[in-house]
């Protein structure tokens, strides 16, 4: 058996908005003084008439939006609503100025021109309703581009975030093993000072471990995650490296990356100092341009450089890609080469406003 349409009455009737009602009170108005010149009738007369009308058939329309007709799409029953409603309400007004004599009426040549004003007011109401719902439609697909473009912006914060934990997920072990190997290589040589760098990297480890997915670390504490893993190297070979950290004071409280610079260093002592039969020096600092507000940070070693051949690591590529999630595209790593050798990594962005 057949499901009969879902053709209820609906429980709340819409009533019009205060722009409806003023826009439809304007028209009604001007298209009285219209017919108010086209005949004898007095203004007022014509007036109360059409605006009457007139406000009958937004009713009709704004009620209508609540019915639903399987076999009639919605804006054609409000259209259909506004077309019925034009000469019933016509009749309306027939009838209650004729108080009591409208059979009497009905059989005279002045009814001709109700017949005309329902058939104005039908044309009337039916253009009006259509470009109102037009109007409609047009701010429905406009609330929905918003509503997807709020939704997009969701999504992609999302992924944006779940793009820098896997990134994270992929630098903290990269960084413990590597000390751990060091720590290893340092311990089978036998060295002195295998006891003080292994105290060392313990107090470092239980420093570093907390903030190793730290969404709200600083450039304060990435410095200090710096100094305290450059202390630990010095203790490794006191002879072949020395250090200096030096920063800005006003960008210690800036939002940075997790191990971002810190991953920089450990490349610089790995790929620059290691291997060096000298040894050398490694800075880290930051500052911030006056006029633009960009800031510049740099790890800039004086070990063996970066050969015309050599290409950039894992570690470099994912500090790149983890500096443009976090400022944006204008953010940018650049390599320079260190006089008289060496390299300088520079990381240049704009910091992140305060949410």
């Amino acid at each position: 058996m057949n499901k009969e349409p879902d053709s209820k009455p609906f429980h709340n009737v819409a009533l019009p908005t205060l722009r409806q009602l003023t826009v439809v009170l304007l028209l009604t108005l001007q298209l009285s003084w219209l017919l108010h010149t086209m005949s004898a009738t007095p203004y007022a007369t014509v007036a109360g008439h059409i605006v009457s009308i007139g406000m009958a058939m937004l009713l009709a329309f704004t009620a209508a939006a609540r019915l639903r007709l399987r076999w009639l799409p919605q804006p054609l029953i409000r259209l259909a609503a506004v077309a019925l409603t034009a000469p019933a309400a016509t009749f309306a007004a027939l009838v209650a100025m004729q108080r009591g004599n409208t059979a009497a009426f009905l059989h005279t040549r002045e009814v001709s021109g109700y017949a005309m004003l329902a058939i104005v007011m039908l044309l009337f109401g039916t253009v009006t309703a259509a470009i109102a719902l037009r109007m409609e439609r047009r701010a429905r697909e406009r609330a929905d581009r918003l509503q997807a473009e709020r939704e997009r912006n969701t999504l992609e914060r999302e992924l944006l975030d779940a793009r820098l934990r896997l990134l994270q997920a992929q630098i903290e072990p990269h960084f413990l093993f590597n000390t751990l190997a060091n720590i290893q290589a340092l311990v089978e040589s036998g060295s002195e000072q295998a006891a003080p760098v292994l105290r060392h990297l313990i107090a470092y480890l239980r420093a570093a471990m907390p903030r190793l997915n730290d969404a709200d670390a600083t450039l304060g504490t990435e410095l200090q995650l710096v100094r305290a893993y450059l202390e630990l190297m010095h203790l490794r070979m006191p002879d072949r490296l020395q250090f200096q950290v030096d920063a800005t004071p006003g960008l210690n409280g800036m939002a940075f990356p997790a191990m971002a610079l810190l991953t920089l260093v450990e490349n610089a002592v790995r790929h620059g100092i290691d291997p060096s039969t000298t040894g050398g020096s490694i800075a880290v600092g930051g500052e911030a341009d006056p006029a633009s507000g960009a800031v510049t940070l740099w790890v800039e070693d004086s070990g063996i450089g970066m050969s015309e051949s050599a290409q950039p690591g894992t570690g470099l590529g994912n500090v790149r890609t983890r500096l443009l999630a976090f400022y944006g595209p204008g953010a940018r790593l650049d390599l320079h080469e260190a006089q008289p050798h060496g390299l300088r990594v520079e990381l240049i962005f704009q910091p992140r406003s305060p949410a």
